[in-house]
């Protein structure tokens, strides 16, 4: 036995007697400390030491907190009585080409984390309107609106989000404000804005992007390029019918959904949709056949959120897009079209669900990016150029 040393070798501490008050007054300055730090974890120490919650406790946090939840949602994603996600509408619609749309400044507000805002960002690219129509790109703030950030970070890569280069107003909100009358409705992207006029153009995503397509021709520097050719205009109008219930907002009726029941039909429309879609891109190349379309530009912007933020976030579990060999690969092919791939921002698009969404990720911790969807996996080669059929109907394809 070693007389004068602890256990580790060295001598042992020359501690003071240990007394009543001593002992009280450490105690005092260990939980006055300790709430300092983690207040939260101090108090249930106090009052059930290491053990866990009572069950009463664990009951009425599990009823507060479902309680919460459902207001939240009611606020975030209206439903139905039986809890299904109901989009509300937009506000400001273009139902009719407007000629003078070339001959007035337009200015495009957007977001990156937003597949409906993605769209016009595309199809802008792909039309060449960049030197015609600028940009504000809005991030989403910590109380969920779309707020402008003062830092100019630039990235030949990536959009990044940036001032309002117009208005110079710090929210989306105090843009749509700026029109006559004001505006107390839901302040959202894309939005279309009018700068001679001081006024909303347009918010429907569908619609700015048949303006982009087939309005700016004058302006822009790929006229030719026509995403809606007349002949294909009634199968993109059966495949946006399909994409845009069953899988553009079937994810957000999966996401949002306030029900088992709501959620049940919605995964299944969901998957049964992307089932058909794998199966008739077996054959074809995109959706209406050799060429792209704006049916292609839509479902896009969903497929490349897929993975990264709703098979998990939205509890669209079922498979993920790299498992479908034809999807991927389509979506693939898209993404490497010159133009796209900038307007991709995946850090954005993950942050913007995992980070803004608290009802649904209240720790606001954002996972890794997928390794399916990581850069060198999304430029790999699509091989899908053997799929053209020049010349050939598809009509019958579409289910």
């Amino acid at each position: 036995m070693l007389i004068g040393t602890s256990f580790l070798g060295s001598p042992p501490s020359l501690r003071p007697p240990i007394t009543s008050t001593t002992t009280a007054a450490g105690r005092r300055r260990i939980i006055v400390s300790s709430f300092s730090q983690n207040p939260i974890s101090t108090v249930t120490k106090l009052l059930w030491g290491e053990t866990l919650p009572p069950n009463l406790l664990i009951s009425v946090a599990r009823f507060s907190w479902s309680s919460v939840w459902h207001l939240m949602m009611s606020q975030l994603a209206p439903s139905d009585a039986a809890g299904s996600y109901r989009r509300p509408a937009s506000q400001f619609r273009i139902t009719t080409a407007d000629p003078s749309l070339s001959r007035r400044k337009l200015h495009l507000y957007v977001s990156l984390p937003c597949p409906w805002a993605h769209r016009t960002l595309i199809v802008r690219a792909l039309k060449g309107l960049e030197n015609f129509i600028s940009v504000s790109i809005a991030a989403p703030g910590d109380d969920g609106s779309w707020k402008f950030t003062d830092t100019h970070k630039s990235s030949d890569a990536f959009l990044l989000p940036t001032s309002d280069e117009v208005n110079r107003c710090k929210t989306l909100k105090e843009v749509y404000n700026l029109r006559s009358g004001g505006y107390n409705g839901r302040s959202t992207v894309p939005m279309l804005w009018d700068c001679d006029a001081n006024d909303v153009v347009c918010n429907e995503s569908y619609d700015i992007i048949e303006i982009f397509n087939s309005s700016l021709n004058d302006v822009s520097e790929n006229p030719d390029l026509d995403l809606s050719p007349p002949p294909l205009k009634n199968q993109i109008e059966k495949w946006n019918k399909i994409i845009y219930s069953s899988i553009n907002n079937g994810v957000y009726r999966c996401g949002f959904a306030q029900s088992q029941e709501a959620y049940n039909t919605a995964v299944n429309e969901l998957f049964t949709a992307l089932d058909m879609v794998n199966d008739h891109l077996a054959t074809f190349r995109f959706l209406c056949g050799d060429a792209l379309t704006l049916a292609d530009v839509c479902l896009f912007t969903t497929l490349i959120r897929f993975d990264v933020a709703y098979n998990v976030l939205f509890k669209c579990t079922k498979k993920k897009i790299i498992e479908y060999t034809n999807l991927h690969g389509y979506m693939r092919e898209i993404y490497q079209i010159p133009k796209v791939a900038q307007t991709c921002n995946l850090d954005a698009i993950r942050d913007g669900y995992y980070k803004t969404l608290f009802p649904l990720n209240p720790g606001g911790i954002s996972p890794v990016i997928p390794q399916g969807c990581e850069q060198e996996m999304l430029m790999k080669p699509h091989c899908r150029e053997s799929l053209s059929f020049h010349g050939k109907s598809h009509e019958k394809s579409i289910v």
